[in-house]
């Protein structure tokens, strides 16, 4: 039986890039009348406690599907948030960091990975969405938003935001038309996401493919900083690498931007009434 409307749980734990517009770009021009979408956060915190609040408000409103977006998925919060979301029967995608593949990949006998997750549920891991530089004698407000906007830029001009509008309008599509949908088991890796750019210049395309290797190495010197590396010294100059390193990604994609747009081949799918995805690149057509 097809539904007429589709409603969405955004479970927000902690903060990762992909979290704070992940609700906004299933309906960017507020014009859609097929989904209701509803976000529910534990606000920077994501340990079992503050996890679990949020999470018992969206089964509450027992949405048709829900995203979990967090950093490190494999960490004792989000684990329980999906088995929580098991136990409901509320089929869950959970978008997280490079960390999180431990959760949702395990390894057989021969030491070869293999896909585990939870019945109903399913995934998308994105490896440039990197740790920020967690440590108090460099992070406060101000830095910690300027490293999000960095890692939004890139994560939105080079493809990852396409990707995932992609994963989900396929869910919700399913869904629809009264289907059982397949949920995404994907780990963006910078080959998938620059495809999901569309780049038509060859330069563009290289230069995504360097903001994104970019944005991804960053995890490993903030990873150092905050976990490996004891003395202030040393740790104090590695996290503020990373967000000097975050920030060369971020200028790498305006750039990227740049050069699609001098030559008119900017993609844009913009999601019209119903929820049906058009597709444009001239900036003065109309979407088809």
């Amino acid at each position: 039986m097809s539904v007429t409307t589709i409603n969405v749980g955004v479970v927000k734990l902690g903060a990762i890039a992909s979290a704070p517009l992940l609700d906004l770009i299933l309906d960017e021009r507020a014009e859609r009348d097929d989904i209701n979408v509803r976000a529910f956060t534990s606000g920077a915190k994501m340990d079992e406690e503050s996890s679990t609040g949020p999470v018992k408000s969206v089964i509450a409103w027992a949405p048709h599907f829900v995203l979990v977006v967090s950093p490190n998925a494999a960490l004792p919060g989000p684990t329980k948030v999906r088995e929580m979301l098991a136990k409901a029967k509320l089929p869950t995608i959970t978008i997280s960091d490079g960390p999180a593949e431990k959760a949702f990949y395990k390894k057989d006998d021969q030491g070869k990975k293999h896909v585990d997750v939870l019945e109903g549920q399913g995934f998308i891991v994105i490896p440039a969405d990197s740790m920020i530089g967690a440590k108090k004698e460099f992070l406060d407000p101000t830095e910690m938003s300027l490293f999000n906007s960095d890692a939004i830029k890139v994560l939105s001009i080079t493809g990852v935001v396409r990707a995932i509008q992609h994963e989900l309008d396929t869910v919700i599509t399913a869904l629809q038309e009264g289907k059982t949908p397949e949920m995404p088991k994907v780990k963006l890796t910078v080959e998938k996401i620059v495809n999901c750019g569309y780049f038509k210049n060859p330069y563009a395309k290289a230069k995504a493919i360097a903001a994104l290797t970019i944005s991804e190495a960053v995890a490993d010197i903030t990873a150092r900083g905050c976990f490996k590396t004891k003395e202030a010294e040393n740790y104090i100059p590695l996290v503020a690498a990373g967000h000097e390193m975050m920030r060369v990604a971020g200028k790498l994609a305006d750039e990227v931007r740049e050069l699609e747009k001098t030559e008119d081949s900017v993609l844009r799918n913009p999601h019209v009434s119903k929820g049906r995805v058009k597709t444009k690149t001239a900036l003065m057509e109309k979407p088809k």
